[in-house]
């Protein structure tokens, strides 16, 4: 499973450097020098400017932001052609948390979100990264969209082997 951990903004100067859009908790790791990264593959397909992997030449921070200089991509007209273009990685290639308590993203989606009881509320759609604390976005039988905080008091377990999470939301949670 392709996952995206950044999008090529707008360039930066004239020497073909472009600002990032961070969307990976480890940019340091992502977005070190010498990284390779691979394109989306339906932008590669749709423009052949787009080359399917990119290697990150330089880095340096500008105001909270990656400015990244890519291999081969010296000048500003050249690298306005990859604005908008998502970078992604391999979902093997991204080692998995020690920890037991921590997952990652794509490991969640996908399971199924069920009560203590056993009653099936839904199915982990996606993961929001709100302030307070994560939530896990479900769809419900219904079709309706639920927002569980993926706090340890009502997400008590999480059972990948067995794709499931146990969600003990309080009365009304999942009505809002």
């Amino acid at each position: 499973m392709l996952l995206v951990v950044g999008r090529i903004g707008r360039p930066h100067g004239i020497r073909g450097e472009v600002t990032v859009e961070v969307r990976t908790d480890e940019p340091e790791q992502r977005f070190a020098v010498g990284s390779v990264l691979r394109t989306d593959p339906t932008a590669a397909s749709v423009a052949s400017v787009v080359p399917e992997t990119l290697t990150i030449e330089d880095l340096r921070w500008h105001q909270g932001r990656p400015l990244v200089l890519f291999d081969g991509y010296y000048d500003r007209d050249l690298v306005d052609n990859l604005r908008n273009v998502l970078l992604v990685v391999d979902s093997d290639e991204i080692a998995v948390p020690e920890d037991p308590d921590e997952f990652l993203d794509h490991q969640l989606v996908g399971l199924s979100a069920v009560s203590p009881g056993g009653e099936v509320l839904g199915t982990v759609a996606r993961i929001d990264h709100a302030p307070a604390s994560d939530l896990l976005v479900l769809s419900r039988p219904d079709g309706r969209p639920a927002l569980v905080p993926f706090v340890k008091a009502i997400v008590p377990e999480v059972d990948l082997a067995g794709g499931r999470v146990i969600v003990d939301a309080p009365e009304g949670l999942l009505d809002l």
